[in-house]
């Protein structure tokens, strides 16, 4: 009989077998998910810019907001690819690395303190954080369905 192996040890053979396989042979994301990915992002983006036009606040309150989700959905991006350059080997910087994590969570805790101080209602404000995270984690899986797309296109060509 083989003896157990320790969850530590099975965690680093796979880790170490994902990243192996992850620069050679990557996998191809299934249509299903690039279109829930992309329908989510969609769905996110709008529902987030009729909650603005629909809503009471001043133009200069409009534009701050949409002004943070833009901010919040291109700093995810640059946290994604960062981190996926970093786990396939491909430099980056420590300042670039950093920069994009300071975006990504400065982005959520403008948000929040603006809905904090914001004259809204509890549903309203519940209603722009729940779609300004589902276009940020949205955002993320198109990024990486794109990169994995492209990846797995260049390798079968």
């Amino acid at each position: 009989m083989e003896p157990l192996k320790s969850n530590e040890s099975n965690n680093n053979s796979e880790s170490k077998n994902a990243r192996s396989n992850y620069g050679n042979n990557p996998l191809k994301p299934s249509a299903a998910f690039v279109g829930a990915s992309w329908m989510t992002l969609i769905i996110g983006m709008t529902s987030y810019c009729i909650g603005l036009y629909n809503s009471a606040m001043a133009y200069n309150e409009k534009g701050y907001y949409f002004t943070i989700l833009l901010f919040g959905l291109f700093s995810v991006i640059s946290v994604q690819k960062s981190v996926r350059d970093r786990l396939e080997g491909i430099p980056v910087t420590d300042l670039y690395y950093s920069i994009s994590w300071f975006s990504t969570i400065a982005s959520i805790v403008l948000l929040i303190i603006g809905l904090w101080n914001a004259s809204l209602l509890l549903s309203e404000k519940g209603f722009f954080g729940m779609s300004f995270v589902l276009g940020l984690f949205s955002a993320l899986a198109v990024q990486k369905n794109t990169r994995d797309l492209k990846q797995f296109e260049s390798t079968t060509i």
